[in-house]
């Protein structure tokens, strides 16, 4: 049985067009879904999952200082809310950092592809197992598991790679890493490779890689290896291939969550709404009564 990694590495660089204009002046990471920063969903899972260290690739200072503000004790807040009875937003701010977590920082100074984003934090990993969760996407589950804990939780029991997929469409796969030499039992997948973004007519199942993986320190051994795809960059999907074409295994799990990219403001809209039915049955009851009284 192998042991849950400590350690998930949050790439934050980039520029977020996508999310434009709020993304012109503020990180991807702090807009809000039902009063909470998108990078607060990651975080969470990340301690659900008991990872007990987090380690953010950023751009620029200026992103850095965000993160590294947002993740640090603010006694003056602490010490005003408490002042003024705001007993349940002191423990929302308490929330913020998860007990016994730690923040580390590895700067990407270069777009050169999210494996070199990842190759950023070697150092830091050592010589540990580690997590890739991309900040963009949510992923939400009310009645069980969080998804970085039903991967670790299969990992356990696996090992090799490990990482979320989803049953797309075929025209739908030219836009994803697919699944090579595919076989399924229940819900995960057995794979014996990776192709990023196959071309329609090569397209080799319908799993597509989403996100996030488990995966073991070998691979990043392996990522300086790793030339540059067709995008230009060096993708993560083509390190996980490599590794795969030198006997590891690779596990696709079709985990019990919904995933908002909320990379784009049409999920971020869409998780907003239903993170926030979810969580209020004001808002369930306020909702009802305002989709009664819309016209047909």
């Amino acid at each position: 049985m192998k042991r849950r990694p400590e350690v998930c590495i949050l790439p934050v660089a980039g520029l977020s067009t996508r999310n434009l204009p709020t993304t012109k002046v503020l990180h991807k990471g702090f807009m809000t879904l039902d009063n909470k920063p998108v990078i607060q969903y990651a975080v969470d899972s990340c301690a659900e999952a008991g990872i007990k260290e987090i380690v953010f690739i950023y751009s620029d200072d200026a992103c850095k200082h965000m993160f590294e503000k947002y993740y640090s004790p603010l006694p003056s807040l602490e010490k005003h809310l408490a002042e003024k009875n705001k007993i349940d937003l002191l423990e929302v701010v308490r929330k913020i950092i998860p007990e016994g977590m730690k923040f580390s920082f590895a700067c990407q100074n270069e777009p050169k592809g999210n494996g070199h984003a990842i190759l950023m934090a070697k150092d830091i990993v050592g010589e540990r197992d580690f997590a890739v969760m991309w900040v963009d996407d949510v992923y939400i589950n009310s009645n069980g598991s969080g998804i970085l804990k039903q991967l670790c939780d299969v990992y356990e029991q696996t090992g090799g790679i490990v990482e979320n997929i989803m049953e797309c469409p075929r025209e739908e796969m030219v836009r994803y890493g697919a699944l090579v030499g595919a076989k399924r039992e229940g819900n995960v997948v057995r794979a014996t490779g990776l192709v990023e973004k196959p071309k329609l007519e090569e397209v080799p199942s319908n799993y597509a890689s989403m996100g996030p993986y488990i995966i073991p320190n070998e691979v990043m051994s392996l990522l300086p290896q790793v030339t540059k795809g067709s995008n230009g960059e060096i993708n993560l999907t083509d390190g996980l291939n490599l590794a795969a074409q030198k006997g590891m295994p690779i596990y696709g799990v079709l985990a019990n969550c919904k995933r908002f990219d909320c990379g784009t403001n049409a999920d971020l809209q869409k998780a907003n709404i239903e993170l926030s039915l979810i969580n209020s049955k004001k808002l369930r009851d306020f909702t009802r009564k305002v989709l009664a009284e819309l016209p047909n």
